[in-house]
């Protein structure tokens, strides 16, 4: 089966037309998607600036760390059940989308950055000099400006055709 043939199999699915063309559905998932990005990125947004030293200073990284891992993994849960649904209503404008391709690319250039970057920053928290080093700067800034364009990317696609 091709992808064309494929992506016009998930739009003709009853869920995709549900979350398509009901009046509620693509809205209240839309909204639930955006919650779900202010709760996982709110997470990332502390985190990355108490490693660039720029808030909660007084606290250390690893406490900011473990305190938010568990909100970040609801947050991150949120996004991708909702992204899913939403992706599932229109594959194929989806498919034809640069902005979606722009915002799948950053997202995977997000992955090599938590592989890169989870064991000798975010995972070596307890040396309380983390936040000092200027990997652990670079890092924090990497991951602002790839989150910054996620969601730019992101909002571009309403503008696709």
């Amino acid at each position: 089966m091709s992808i064309p043939a494929l992506l016009e199999w998930v739009e003709s699915t009853d869920l995709s037309t549900a979350i398509r063309e009901g009046a509620l559905p693509y809205p209240i998932i839309g909204g639930i998607h955006l919650l779900g990005i202010a709760l996982f990125g709110g997470m990332v947004l502390v985190t990355d600036l108490r490693l660039l030293g720029w808030a909660m200073r007084r606290s250390t990284v690893q406490d900011i760390v473990q305190q938010f891992r568990p909100w970040k993994w609801v947050g991150f849960a949120v996004v991708v059940a909702s992204g899913l649904l939403l992706a599932w209503a229109e594959p194929q404008k989806l498919y034809r989308s640069p902005a979606f391709w722009v915002k799948m690319a950053l997202l995977a250039l997000v992955g090599v950055h938590a592989l890169g970057f989870h064991a000798r920053v975010y995972g070596s928290t307890a040396r309380p000099d983390v936040a000092e080093t200027v990997e652990g700067k670079f890092a924090a800034a990497i991951s602002l400006l790839l989150w910054a364009g996620l969601i730019v990317s992101g909002r571009l696609i309403a503008f696709d055709t």
